[in-house]
C-alpha cells in the first residue's frame, strides 16, 4: 500500500512540475530556425546580413557631385570676350606693281588710240549734272578726283559719279601742297580723303590719286606709292578753270585737247565754275571734245583698271 501511495505522489509531483512551465519560452529548435509566437515571427539564429542601405553608401555619400568635382565652364574656359585676339590691324596698303612706282604718270603706257578725260573736284559741284549727263548720252567713260572735303560738302555729287560708273579716285582731303607737306601729313590727308570717298562710294579710292595742284616731289611720289596709290597727272589742262575772265572760252577748251590729241591722253577737266564769272566752260566743251576726238579715231577708257 505505501509502494502504491508513493508512486502515485511521485507522480502528482511530476504533473505539478509541467504545469510550472513558462508558456512563452518554446523549444527554440535547432540553431538558425524561426518558430512562431504569439506577437510574430522571431528570428533566434544569426543576426541576418546588413542591408544595401547599411553597408553600401548612397551614391550621394560617396560620390562628390559633379559640381564639386568639376568646375564650372566660365571657370576653367575664360569667356571668349577675354581670351579672344584683339581685332587685326587694318591690312597695310596693297604694292602698287613695280612699273607704276615712282612716276606722276602723264601719258598711258602702250595704251593705243584712247584718250583718259578726268575731272578733278575741290572748291564747287556746279557742272557735275551737266557733265554726267553728256558723259551719259555719249556713252563715254571718265575718272574723277575730288577731295575728301568735296565728297563731305557735296554727297550726293559722289554718289552719282559713282552710280553712273565712273571711277572716283582720291585728290587730299584738304587739297594742300604735298610739296610743302611733311610724310606724316600726306599719309593724313590720303587716309581723310579715302574714309569720306569710300563711305558715299562702297569702294577704296586706290589706286587713283592725283597731288593738289599738281605740285610734287620725288619724294612725295615714294609716299603716295607707298600707300598704294599711283598718281596721275595729265597730258593736256583745258584751262577751262581759269574762265571767260582768264580768257578761256568753250572753243578753246575744245582747241587744247583735239591740238594735242595723241594715244594714251590724259585730259584734266574740272567740274566746277570760276569762283568769278561762274562759268563751266568744260562741261560747255565736253561734247564737241568727245566728237572731235572720235572724228579722230580715239575711243575713251577710264583708269579705274590701267593699273596692273
Amino acid at each position: 500500500m505505501r509502494a502504491v501511495l508513493a508512486t502515485v505522489a511521485a507522480m502528482a509531483l511530476t504533473l505539478v512540475t509541467v504545469a510550472c512551465l513558462p508558456a512563452d519560452d518554446p523549444d527554440p529548435g535547432p540553431s538558425g530556425t524561426t518558430t512562431e509566437t504569439p506577437s510574430g515571427p522571431r528570428t533566434t539564429g544569426p543576426a541576418p546580413e546588413p542591408t544595401p542601405a547599411t553597408t553600401e553608401p548612397a551614391p550621394a555619400t560617396t560620390a562628390p557631385t559633379p559640381a564639386t568635382t568639376q568646375p564650372a565652364p566660365a571657370t576653367t574656359h575664360p569667356a571668349p570676350a577675354t581670351t579672344a585676339p584683339a581685332p587685326a590691324t587694318p591690312p597695310a596698303p596693297a604694292l602698287v606693281p613695280a612699273a607704276w612706282r615712282g612716276a606722276d604718270i602723264e601719258v598711258l603706257p602702250g595704251a593705243g588710240p584712247v584718250v583718259a578725260l578726268t575731272f578733278d573736284g575741290g572748291a564747287s559741284d556746279a557742272a557735275v549734272a551737266p557733265i554726267l549727263a553728256t558723259l551719259d548720252r555719249y556713252d563715254v567713260p571718265a575718272t574723277f578726283f575730288v577731295t575728301g572735303a568735296f565728297a563731305r560738302t557735296y554727297p550726293d555729287a559722289v554718289r552719282a559719279m559713282a552710280a553712273a560708273g565712273h571711277p572716283v579716285g582720291n585728290h587730299s582731303d584738304t587739297h594742300p601742297s604735298f610739296a610743302d607737306s611733311t610724310n606724316e601729313v600726306i599719309r593724313a590727308e590720303l587716309a581723310g580723303a579715302e574714309a569720306a570717298i569710300s563711305a558715299l562710294t562702297g569702294r577704296t579710292t586706290r589706286p587713283l590719286f592725283r597731288f593738289p595742284f599738281g605740285a610734287r616731289t620725288d619724294l612725295d611720289v615714294a609716299v603716295v606709292n607707298g600707300e598704294g596709290y599711283v598718281p596721275f597727272r595729265w597730258s593736256t589742262d583745258t584751262l577751262g578753270w581759269q574762265g571767260t575772265e582768264g580768257g578761256i572760252t568753250a572753243d578753246v577748251v575744245t582747241d587744247r585737247v583735239l591740238g594735242t590729241a595723241r594715244d594714251g591722253q590724259i585730259v584734266l577737266m574740272h567740274v566746277g565754275a570760276n569762283p568769278d564769272d561762274g562759268t563751266t566752260l568744260d562741261a560747255d566743251a565736253l561734247p564737241a571734245v568727245i566728237e572731235g576726238l572720235r572724228a579722230r579715231g580715239y575711243g575713251f577708257v577710264h583708269l579705274g583698271g590701267v593699273v596692273r
